[in-house]
């Protein structure tokens, strides 16, 4: 066993979150067994909070950030991670420094891959992966590094909603997250660009800056949508077009995304404790129970008054 296998198998991120009671949660995985796993943290930030202690030695990972600032610095490369963006950063045998700014809400999602879980799972040839993580796996033992952060886009905040809510439970869960470890190394460990230039004209990026504009205005207004003509007038396009262009970037049409975000929002208004059914039904635009009940359960599998019953404790084996 080499020394980054050794210091690996001692290193547990338990301890460090403890002096944050309620900030981290593990969702599903395995770092050492697996080779993933995906924890979702949300917490308030009184002083500055050094977030490199959790990183794992010889860890890919991959922060989805949705509040909060945050600064990687591995060597001489330091790289803020703003909000609504997303980060990759790898830790070799030695720390580096990490932090989380005071005075601020941090929300954020993490999924953490071992490099020997990327090494047998990435395709051979690794021509299209992205040269920060090419270089990774090439090396026999790579030096901690800090990829550039890229923006939160709405397919990637579709991905953070549907990984703290899964839809399964049981045993289809594992099955359900490790086919969700695959589909973030596709979405973000290989480089799109050459496919992006030869097929991503002025057109389609405007399209997809309205896309984005339209998603952000849904989830900002989930109480009082906007009609699909007025939406369309604040992203500067015909509802017809708009309509057409979600669904084809998106997967789902507006209505379909609506109903998302809403039941969304609702099961993290009842895990929080803070709200009962009623209250989170007509915080997020529902005026009948019976409506939100439905479609909650067909979502989540349970009636949203059982909910908050049904979260997954958190287990030492994901670490």
């Amino acid at each position: 066993m080499n020394s980054q296998s050794k210091q690996a198998a001692r290193f547990t991120e338990r301890e460090f979150w403890a002096t944050l009671p309620g900030a981290w949660r593990p969702l599903c995985g395995s770092f050492y067994g697996g080779g993933w796993s995906f924890e979702w943290h949300d917490f308030e930030a009184r002083e500055r909070v050094e977030w490199g202690k959790s990183f794992h030695p010889g860890g890919v990972e991959v922060c989805l950030n949705l509040q909060g600032a945050a600064v990687l610095a591995a060597k001489k490369d330091a790289r803020e991670v703003k909000p609504e963006s997303a980060a990759i950063y790898f830790r070799g045998e030695a720390p580096f420094d990490a932090w989380r700014a005071a005075g601020q809400r941090h929300q954020f999602l993490t999924a953490e891959f071992s490099v020997d879980f990327l090494r047998r799972s990435l395709p051979d040839g690794v021509g299209q992966v992205r040269p920060f993580l090419r270089n990774i796996l090439a090396a026999k033992r790579p030096a901690s590094a800090v990829d550039a952060a890229q923006p939160l886009t709405p397919r990637l905040r579709l991905l953070v909603a549907a990984l703290r809510s899964p839809p399964v439970s049981g045993a289809a869960r594992t099955l359900w997250f490790t086919a969700k470890s695959f589909e973030v190394a596709a979405e973000l460990f290989f480089d799109h660009s050459a496919e992006e230039s030869l097929f991503c004209t002025r057109q389609t990026v405007v399209a997809q800056e309205r896309v984005e504009k339209a998603a952000a205005i849904i989830r900002a207004q989930l109480a009082g949508p906007l009609t699909l003509e007025e939406l369309g007038r604040r992203v500067g396009c015909s509802p017809f077009y708009l309509s057409r262009t979600f669904t084809e970037q998106m997967g789902m049409t507006i209505s379909q995304y609506l109903r998302q975000v809403r039941l969304e929002r609702a099961a993290e208004l009842l895990r929080s404790g803070k709200f009962n059914v009623t209250q989170a039904a007509l915080e997020v635009g529902y005026s009948s129970i019976s409506h939100f009940s439905t479609a909650f359960h067909e979502t989540f599998g349970c009636c949203p008054g059982l909910y908050p019953l049904q979260m997954p404790a958190q287990r030492a084996d994901k670490e």
